[in-house]
């Protein structure tokens, strides 16, 4: 069987129904759809791309799988060397959040602990080099993911992926992910959490830092040991050097979440005492969050060990629980039924492993191990989760604003590559399709998964012009055209 079809099934849509339908011309202005009747159809033929003129999103009435929008080429394409890696001799210029003050302070004071020797300290589970980063009151203000030293980096200081790397070379990294992209999927889970209004990914961005904690080549630290050298005996020579510190790491920085504990400490425990109704409902809420998070970017390691949940409880004579409920130690022997409505916040951390290039096909499947969890992951969709997401999927504007934002991300990475983008959102276009689908039939988390497995796929052209008319397209103008496939490709293991 092939790995991808273009059967045109109706199998959900971005929209509820064709009056929802508002083409975009090549200005960004609508127009009324009543005098423009749809062209074109869905080709045929794998290869071939043919535009249904003026329609801009797909109908789950008509039996379509291509759209168009027109738009600018130099007002809506970014160019590759203005976000070109390149390491910057000192920490002034970058690190600017003019729009997020509170983070840039954050990081601010990142750097300045650094400064004052409170250094970033490895964390020690994990198969990347990571660090828990300080202030100079020594309190963790947040996570630190280097990009050479992510699992498949040279510098990874965790010597089991080297051993991996070395001696298995053939059962080595994800083949559907790019690699050395982890700082990127952490930063574009993030966006995406908080494009959808999920909020459940702490903020994470990325950032440059450097410290001694952090893994350097012996060549890097010995430059730098001579470079201080030079300057202490020839200062006259020494101030010519642009940098007297290790060379600067980009990465990923989030921000810490106190008093939270892996879902397994209270999952494990809920199945036998549970929460209240009402504490239970907002539980089943977020639950339902980093479902569609997880789906979306396809995330391929989420275990209930890397998201977080953090209860809140007031104070009770009878239980003695304590009033920050985030310890784990009292709540732990805790009889919940004695508990007046725990408030609960969960956490998605760990997304370094998201945004494939194509659906796992090879020997992994990769799965959601929340699809397993009962009851949690049977109950359908609540009206609460629709009402707030789906009016967002449904809109292809929103859809292709929220990629064009995810690009200016993925192009802070020096190997990035416009093609393998563009089928890392064809992907997660298709799981978007399978969310709205999902959520209009009110099915579960568990059937979502289920669900077969699309890819929409975006082309650019300029279109000719009609005979008829005699208007002149404006320069640099193009049209996107989508087109709609399904993967049924399978991995050799479909339960790991």
């Amino acid at each position: 069987m092939s790995e991808v079809t273009d059967q045109p099934q109706d199998y959900g849509s971005f929209h509820d129904s064709p009056n929802n339908i508002q083409p975009i011309t090549s200005s960004g202005t609508e127009q009324s759809t009543s005098q423009h009747p749809i062209r074109g159809g869905v080709s045929n033929s794998s290869d071939d791309f043919h535009p249904i003129e003026d329609v801009a999103t797909i109908s789950q009435s008509l039996d379509v799988s291509l759209a168009v929008i027109n738009t600018d080429d130099e007002q809506n394409l970014l160019s590759n060397a203005d976000f070109m890696e390149e390491v910057p001799a000192d920490i002034k210029g970058v690190n600017l959040f003019p729009d997020d003050p509170h983070y840039q302070q954050l990081i601010k004071d990142a750097e300045s602990a650094i400064e004052a020797k409170v250094l970033p300290q490895r964390i020690a589970q994990g198969s990347s080099g990571s660090y828990f980063v300080r202030n100079v009151r020594n309190e963790v203000i947040g996570v630190f993911k280097p990009k050479s030293e992510e699992p498949y980096s040279e510098l990874n200081p965790k010597y089991g992926k080297w051993c991996q790397r070395k001696c298995c070379p053939c059962c080595f990294g994800r083949t559907c992910l790019l690699p050395n992209q982890g700082f990127i999927s952490e930063a574009g889970a993030s966006l995406v959490s908080h494009w959808l209004g999920l909020n459940v990914v702490p903020k994470t961005k990325v950032v440059w830092l450097a410290s001694d904690t952090f893994n350097y080549t012996p060549f890097q630290r010995a430059k730098l040991a001579a470079k201080r050298e030079i300057y202490s005996k020839t200062p006259k020579i020494g101030r010519k050097f642009k940098r007297l510190e290790l060379p600067l790491k980009i990465g990923s920085f989030q921000t810490f979440v106190k008093d939270h504990k892996p879902a397994d400490t209270f999952l494990r425990q809920w199945s036998v005492q549970p929460l209240p109704k009402q504490s239970m409902e907002q539980f089943q809420f977020l639950f339902e969050k980093l479902v569609i998070l997880d789906y979306v970017i396809r995330n391929t390691d989420r275990g209930n060990d890397n998201w977080l949940i953090k209860v809140e409880v007031k104070e009770h004579e009878s239980c003695g629980v304590t009033p920050t409920g985030g310890g784990g130690g009292d709540l732990a022997d805790s009889d919940w039924r004695m508990i007046d409505n725990p408030v609960v916040h969960v956490a998605a951390i760990d997304n370094g492993l998201a945004f494939p290039y194509k659906h796992p096909d090879s020997w992994r499947s990769y799965p959601f191990q929340w699809a397993w969890l009962q009851p949690y992951a049977d109950q359908p969709f609540s009206q609460r989760i629709c009402d707030q997401v789906l009016p967002l999927i449904s809109d292809l504007k929103f859809i292709e604003s929220l990629t064009s934002e995810l690009e200016k991300i993925f192009r802070l990475n020096s190997e990035f590559s416009v093609v393998q983008f563009e089928r890392q959102m064809s992907v997660l276009r298709g799981q978007l399709m399978n969310v709205v689908e999902a959520l209009n039939k009110r099915l579960s988390p568990a059937d979502l998964v289920k669900l077969p497995l699309r890819i929409v796929e975006r082309r650019r052209y300029s279109p000719p012009p009609r005979p008829d008319d005699n208007t002149q397209p404006p320069p640099h103008s193009f049209q996107q055209l989508f087109r709609l496939k399904f993967h049924y490709k399978k991995p050799f293991f479909s339960w790991c």
